[in-house]
């Protein structure tokens, strides 16, 4: 009976704990995300800062032309944003009413084809494109009018990862200091494996996002969609999210091109590039830049990304992987939890796994049969 009041006492509190870690997380969502992006992006920057420090430049100026040099890319990439939002803001009326007359046809067709709706129906889906396009216009007006606060927060971002590049080796040995001398080792063992997966993780996306900026906006472009550099840039970002991002990405552009362009030929041109487009993604450019990803399997990349979208929103979804697989390296090297970190990674499935070998295999033996 002590053993199972005793296992029954410890899931409590682990819960409890759960409980109360989620509901700090919702709470103080404003303050904490900006931080914890501003941690990845501190691996992302780290090895320019490095190879400046090698080349005897002091701390303070490396960490300062590093982040001013990113500042200067992001803000590049902001303008040219700013540019094309402002353009497509000015067109949006006229684009609304493009997107009614497309409407209407596709109506008109319908009811030539299954008879007549009622009236509640025929006014449904302009109620809806409607409230869509007002949806889309508030969203970016409060982009491009962002307030106060928004820029605080983004604005601090900066000076989160200057000061995390600065004290990064008062960091390391603050968590020395809180562990036993034997533990030293396996602790730098941890650190030296997350600073290294996550840099490769978070180099990795970001090349790869750059690249799909150039390849999008030029098929779009190639394809003939109005806002092509606008929509290839929007598409290309949301691959900062795993697994979602190409599917989210690919939707923007279809859905003009349905709704305002209404061209069936235009459509099916967009979903055929960006299937190449994420062919092109996952099995070439991925692989090659990024290398040793983040080993969590698809089950809990997922899940994770789930979760971390209900706790908070759109930077929830982007940090919840890399932090996962944070996890999952201390999971390695932590006896009472290896059982997690095979639970997460993507071993024990291999004999399950669809190869070319098995696929070879299978087709010699229907050829035998």
């Amino acid at each position: 009976m002590g053993v199972k009041y005793r296992k029954i006492k410890r899931l409590t509190f682990i819960l409890l704990f759960a409980i109360l870690l989620v509901y700090v997380l919702v709470e103080a969502r404003e303050f904490l995300y900006p931080i914890f992006i501003a941690i990845l992006f501190s691996y992302l920057l780290y090895p320019i800062v490095s190879k400046l420090e090698e080349w005897g430049v002091p701390r303070i100026l490396a960490n300062l032309l590093t982040i001013i040099a990113g500042m200067a890319t992001v803000v590049g990439v902001l303008v040219l944003l700013y540019q094309q939002l402002s353009n497509f803001l000015g067109d949006l009326p006229a684009l609304q009413e493009q997107a009614f007359k497309n409407i209407d046809r596709l109506q008109f067709f319908l009811e030539r084809r299954f008879g007549e709706f009622e009236n509640t129906n025929k006014l449904w889906l302009r109620q809806q494109v409607a409230g869509a396009f007002q949806l889309s216009g508030t969203l970016i007006k409060n982009v491009l009018k962002a307030t106060t606060d928004t820029l605080v927060k983004f604005g601090l971002m900066p000076v989160y990862v200057f000061l995390m590049l600065y004290y990064r080796n008062k960091f390391e040995n603050f968590l020395y200091r809180q562990i036993p001398s034997f533990q030293h080792s396996k602790a730098q063992n941890i650190l030296e494996e997350i600073s290294q997966v996550t840099k490769r993780y978070m180099t990795g996306v970001v090349i790869v996002i750059l690249i799909l900026c150039v390849i999008n906006s030029t098929g779009l472009l190639l394809i003939g969609l109005e806002y092509a550099i606008l929509l290839g840039i929007l598409s290309a970002f949301m691959n900062f999210i795993p697994y979602f991002g190409t599917l989210i990405g690919g939707a923007i552009p279809l859905l003009y091109v349905l709704m305002v362009q209404g061209s069936p030929q235009k459509a099916l041109a967009v979903v055929l590039f960006f299937l190449l487009v994420q062919f092109t993604e996952n099995n070439i450019l991925t692989p090659n830049i990024t290398g040793s990803k983040v080993n969590i399997n698809p089950m809990f990349t997922i899940l994770s990304i789930v979760v971390g979208g209900m706790i908070w929103g759109l930077p929830g979804m982007f940090v919840a992987v890399p932090f996962l697989g944070m996890f999952k390296i201390y999971c390695d090297y932590t006896d009472g939890l290896t059982a997690w970190s095979y639970l997460l990674g993507t071993e024990g499935t291999e004999e399950h796994a669809f190869t070319i070998n098995k696929l070879k295999i299978l087709f010699s033996r229907r050829k035998q049969g």
